[in-house]
């Protein structure tokens, strides 16, 4: 494709290189430039992509995009624009045919609930005779295909060349979260999404967002569409006060969701047991039968989005019935811990405070004795949520251990004092242990017989990130290799 006809029309973009030049690529990596890319200089949160610019000029790039002036020694390579990262997505989606057009797009936003709504949904739609993609925290699945996931929401590009990939493989639909970063960064600019779903909003990000309107308003942008009409559905939480500020907006169709209230889909009959959820379900669609393993008022609460969307998406209560039934767990959301030991270990990613109230309230009717928690508050991240989340834990558990999470460059220990000024106002029990594989050690330790011990931050991370760097850490392979060498496993 030539650059001309790459760029043509493009809000505001003056194509100061040469229109003719061929374009064989797109990067705004310049580790992934080859011959004829056209590179996309980013200014980051961490990294300008200007400084590489040298780098991507030798390794072949035509020419390269900026919203900054041209330097005259670079003017005829230069195209400047106004937006980077909606050129970016315009071009992107030009460049691979517009790959998007042809899948339903489902979009989650929300502090919590994000990834258990996406298999949900993914697992309905699967039901439903629907090979679709999905992209979030744990992982990016296109078609039999994992790739690492580097962000909740990947960069413009990246999605449309995945969702090129995926409609290569005959997937009809794509399924993904999406991060406030991602909606205020413009991320998914231009994507026009069936289906939208909003969870909640409680304190995360604020360090990035600085208070909760902005957070918010980044979460409202999906909902306005970006670049694009309002989704075709809207699928909104008003059990959550910010749900209900949503539904100011014109939408074409809505559906409301919730436990309570006047919510459109509601449950009417809750069984809820250490097994997993039963519950009648009314909906627009008719009552649902839903059994899921998945336990706690949290999980009903994703389980009433995922129906909600299926509902928006024309998939037959049958179909949501099946899918709601087939999910088995998510990885690092409540998931269980077993190696014969006489008391209940759960791992979970509860990483703000109501995230982990919810975890705890689950995990209390799961216990026949005590709730113990492990948690950490993760470095260079919202100061303001460590002392939430001390106060959180010690006002639901009955003993707790205070750990590292992810410290990043600060100090793990001035980390943990932020927290213990909310714990301490519990006056609950606890110890505070930097090292975290010892501090499992610790809580396993003090664990009797039909306790409930929950491992909260990290869930299916398998890293830990250190000053000095990222290092291998799985809680769920900790826990395991220590309750072992306890003396518990297969055969003891």
């Amino acid at each position: 494709m030539k650059l001309g006809e790459l760029l043509e029309g493009l809000p505001g973009v003056d194509v100061g290189a040469d229109a003719a030049s061929e374009i064989a690529a797109l990067a705004y990596d310049s580790r992934k430039v080859r011959p004829g890319t056209l590179f996309f200089a980013i200014q980051g949160e961490k990294a300008d992509g200007h400084a590489y610019i040298p780098q991507a000029l030798k390794q072949g790039a035509v020419a390269v995009v900026s919203e900054r002036p041209a330097p005259p020694e670079l003017a005829s390579r230069w195209i400047q624009v106004p937006a980077m990262r909606r050129a970016l997505a315009d071009a992107g989606r030009r460049f691979f045919g517009h790959p998007e057009q042809q899948l339903r797009l489902v979009g989650i936003t929300g502090t919590n609930g994000k990834t258990t709504i996406t298999y949900l949904v993914e697992s309905i739609l699967q039901a439903a005779g629907i090979p679709c993609g999905v992209f979030g925290t744990i992982e990016y699945r296109v078609g039999g295909r994992v790739h690492t996931a580097a962000n909740t929401t990947p960069e413009s590009l990246d999605l449309i060349t995945y969702f090129d990939e995926l409609v290569k493989m005959d997937g009809k639909a794509a399924v993904m979260e999406v991060s406030s970063h991602a909606l205020a960064q413009e991320r998914v600019w231009g994507f026009q999404f069936e289906v939208a779903v909003f969870t909640n909003l409680t304190q995360d990000h604020l360090d990035y967002h600085k208070d909760f309107e902005h957070y918010f308003q980044a979460k409202r942008r999906l909902f306005e569409g970006l670049g694009t009409p309002p989704p075709n559905w809207a699928v909104i939480n008003t059990d959550d006060p910010w749900g209900v500020r949503l539904l100011e907006l014109p939408y074409a169709h809505h559906l409301t969701y919730g436990l309570a209230g006047a919510a459109e889909v509601k449950p009417s009959r809750v069984k809820s047991s250490p097994a997993g959820t039963e519950a009648t379900i009314n909906t627009p669609a008719g009552k649902l039968e839903i059994v899921s393993p998945l336990v706690g008022l949290a999980n009903l609460a994703n389980i009433l989005a995922a129906i909600a969307a299926g509902v928006g998406m024309g998939v037959a209560t049958v179909k949501i019935e099946e899918g709601i039934a087939n999910l088995k767990a998510v990885p690092g959301r409540f998931e269980r811990i077993d190696e014969g030991q006489p008391f209940l270990v759960v791992v979970d990613y509860a990483h703000t405070d109501d995230a982990l109230k919810n975890v705890l309230k689950t995990a209390r009717e799961l216990a026949r004795n005590r709730l113990i928690v492990l948690f950490g508050c993760g470095g260079e991240r919202d100061r303001t949520k460590r002392p939430r989340m001390g106060e959180a834990a010690g006002t639901l558990a009955d003993f707790i251990v205070l750990t590292s999470d992810n410290p990043r460059g600060e100090d793990p220990l001035l980390i943990m004092a932020d927290a213990l000024v909310g714990l301490q106002r519990t006056d609950r029990p606890y110890i505070a242990e930097v090292d975290r594989s010892v501090a499992i050690r610790k809580a396993f330790e003090e664990a009797r017989e039909g306790d409930v011990v929950v491992l909260a931050g990290k869930g299916h991370e398998t890293y830990q990130i250190l000053k000095e760097g990222k290092i291998d850490f799985d809680d769920r392979v900790v826990a395991r290799q220590v309750l072992r060498e306890m003396g518990y496993g297969p055969g003891k």
